[in-house]
Formats: C-alpha cells, structure tokens, sequence
C-alpha cells in the first residue's frame, strides 16, 4: 500500500511520501513513489504516485521519454502552466490504461494508479493537482490546501486539525510525519522510509530533500512524545458521568 502528502502553503508546498511496496507478507520492497524535475529559476515539478507501481512507473516512464522528443512537442519541460504539465501526466497515464489494462483485468488484477501533481513553472503561483485512474483531475484550493493518497484515513484528522494555507513550513512538516506515524501504527503496508521535499514559494528551486529512514533521531523523538502526549490528554479527560 502507500501513504502519500502534499501540501499547498503560503510559503511554498510540501511533499511526502512512504516507499514501501508489497505484494503479500513475504513480498516488501522500498521504492521511491516520489519523481522531480527540477530545472533552476524556471520550474520545479514533483509527481507522487500510489496505486499498481508497475502502472506509476510506466507513467513516469512515458514522461521521461516524451521529454526528449523532438522540438516543437510539448513535454514536462516545455509546459507554460502546471495545468498543462498535470494533462501531459494525465495523458501518460491513459496511455498506460489502454494498453496494459485489459491484460491485468484478464488475471483480476487492478490497474488503479493515482497521481499528485504539484509546482510551480515560472510566473504562474504554485498549483497542486490530484489525478485520477481516468486521467482526469482537480486542483487544490485555499478551502482545501492538501490531498492525500493511498491509505489516507488514519492521517487525516491530524492535518484537518492542524493544516491550513497560513501554516508555517516547520509546522506544517512535523504534522505530515505525525500523520505518517498514525498511518504506520494502524497499517503495517506503510513504512519507512519516507521521502519529504520541501519547496519554497516562488523560488523555482527545491529547497530541501530528505529521506527519513529507520532511527531517524527527529522522527524517532516526534512518534515517542506524540504517541505519550495522547495517552496524557486522553488520561487528563473526565470519564463519562453517564456512565455511573
């Protein structure tokens, strides 16, 4: 399975992503669900991916190829907005579905990949889009600053609670691996490590690319005192006095 954030800030936008795939108990790997292109002062663009890995990296696949198509052909890199760039994926991934679908529908097998989009290319203001197995998608709004993919339920509550546009990076950061923490204790298909990227608004460059990994000192510290911090404010809380 796979837990994937991103985030749309005043500040610029946050990105992370677990790397576990598994197909069964005795089949996990790590693979990395988190693609940049990046080309300084003119975009940076991150695609996080959740969903058949064989169908997510064949999406990446087919926009890396496109890339180095001939002149004149619109690419990741020749896109004018990230509305353009986030149709190209779309495309890749209908690429994809028609011509591996069938296949994998004849073993009963779910060719169900989604996509999260985000960036910024130029002058245009960061944008930050969900695409669906259809290859359609919807893009983020000050109402509703992050998506989610994958295994979204058990993190959730935490960045309702806590995340909005105002959020200051920092903040915001430490309430993404919280809602990672959440995610692993109630999933065992979602684990480290996770990649987070962090980019600042207007910048057009990634301001910072870290991989947490087992014993992270940080991580470590945040799951340890959020996990005893809940136990203290749920033993702190008046019992019900209906129930005497």
């Amino acid at each position: 399975m796979t837990y994937c954030v991103a985030l749309r800030l005043d500040s610029g936008m946050i990105f992370a992503s677990d790397s576990r795939t598994n197909a069964g108990v005795d089949h996990i790997a790590t693979f990395s669900k988190m693609r940049v292109y990046e080309r300084k002062d003119d975009r940076v663009i991150v695609v996080l991916s959740s969903g058949n890995l064989a169908m997510t990296q064949g999406v990446v696949n087919i926009l890396d190829k496109h890339a180095k198509a001939a002149e004149g052909e619109e690419t990741i890199w020749t896109s004018n907005s990230m509305y353009d760039a986030t149709s190209l994926v779309g495309d890749a991934l209908r690429e994809m579905q028609r011509r591996d679908a069938p296949f994998l529908a004849q073993s009963s097998i779910e060719p169900n990949a989604n996509l999260l989009v985000g960036g910024q290319i130029g002058k245009e203001p960061p944008r930050l889009f969900h695409v669906y197995s259809q290859g359609n998608f919807i893009e983020a709004t000050d109402d509703t600053p992050y998506f989610q993919l994958g295994e979204s339920k058990y993190g959730k509550p935490i960045l309702d609670r806590v995340v909005s546009m105002a959020t200051p990076q920092k903040e915001a950061a430490k309430c993404v691996l919280i809602s990672f923490d959440s995610t692993m204790k109630s999933n065992i298909s979602v684990g480290l490590p996770i990649d987070v990227l962090w980019y600042p608004r207007d910048s057009l460059r990634v301001g910072m690319q870290h991989r947490v990994r087992e014993g992270d000192p940080y991580f470590t510290m945040l799951r340890s005192r959020w996990g005893g911090g809940l136990r203290r404010v749920f033993s702190e809380l008046p019992d019900p006095d209906w129930l005497e």
